[in-house]
């Protein structure tokens, strides 16, 4: 997998299990709490749309991901 892939791999992982944790009809609800971390997952990736960078993707090529587009 290419870096851009895993980036939206995890943030799609992320915003579903933190959208189950946060909702109070899911059947693993914890917190409302949660939802702030669905927020900051979207906020993420809007500013990484924005300005062509992404922390993530950065680290990722640093440990040897290969990057593509």
């Amino acid at each position: 997998m290419k870096s851009w892939q895993i980036v939206r791999l995890v943030a799609g992982t992320f915003i579903l299990l933190s959208l189950a944790l946060g909702i109070e009809g899911s059947p693993i609800f914890v917190s409302p709490w949660w939802l702030a971390f669905t927020a900051f997952v979207g906020a993420n990736l809007l500013q990484s749309a924005l300005t062509k960078w992404c922390l993530m993707e950065s680290i990722l090529r640093k440990l040897g991901v290969q990057s593509g587009c």
